[in-house]
This record gives C-alpha cells, structure tokens and sequence, in this order.
C-alpha cells in the first residue's frame, strides 16, 4: 500500500484548487478533509497546512515573517524590516507578524522560515561571554 507524504498531499491540495473560489473551492476542501480523514491523516493535518503554506508563498512569491520585540516596532523600521526581507528572499510580498516579547531586554528577533536572526540584547550579550570565555 501506498503512502501519502504531507508534501504530495499539500501540493495536490494547491494544484486543485488554484483559481477556484466559493462553492467549487468549498467543495475542494471538503474533499481534501474527507481524503485525509480516510486515510487516518488528520494528525498530520499542521504538517500539511505548514507545507501548504510554503507552496502559496514560493508561487506568490511571499514570505512572512515573525518578528519578536519587548515594544511594538513604529512603522518606519517595520518598512525597513520589510525591505530587507524583500531583498534577501528575493520576494515581492512580506507579512509581518509582529510579537511583544516582555521578557527581551532590548532588540530584535526575526524568524523567516527555519532561519532565525537573533540580534537581541540577551543573544548578544551570550556571545560575547562566550568569546571573553573562550579566548
């Protein structure tokens, strides 16, 4: 018997319902919950819909972003952020999803996919024990 991989099921789920909306889309759904309630799939069903979401951005040229700071970012260093992720991603759209952090001392955490960019005060402090230590 056959296996289904959450990243051949996610991409059949994409291919069919590109270009679809309201009923037929509906309809799309439904039969991709049925698909993987039959199949026992249903505890895989976060894995799908994180592979889902990778397929739309790399085919709409999208990423989001999840940004960690202790106070909310003005708007003018969200832009900044979202320019430097256009750039380095080579992407048109970035969305931003923007968490307060109390706990963070100072600075800024970026989290793009499985790359993390940790430029937080505490993070920097760390390294630089770690090189007063080490050398």
């Amino acid at each position: 018997m056959a296996t289904i991989s959450t990243n051949n099921l996610a991409r059949a789920i994409y291919e069919s319902s590109l270009g679809k909306e309201g009923d037929s889309l509906d309809f799309v759904v439904k039969n991709a919950v049925k698909l993987m309630s039959d199949k026992h799939l249903l505890g895989k069903s976060k894995k799908v819909l994180d592979k889902l979401e990778k397929i739309v951005n790399e085919n709409e040229e999208s990423v989001k972003v999840k940004i960690g700071t202790r106070k909310r970012l003005d708007n003018h260093t969200k832009n900044e952020i979202e320019n430097f992720i256009k750039e380095r991603y080579k992407v048109k759209n970035v969305f931003i999803e923007e968490s307060i952090d109390e706990k963070l001392l100072g600075g800024i955490k970026l989290e793009v996919g499985d790359e993390v960019m940790d430029l937080t005060l505490k993070n920097k402090i760390h390294k630089l024990k770690d090189y007063l230590i080490n050398n």
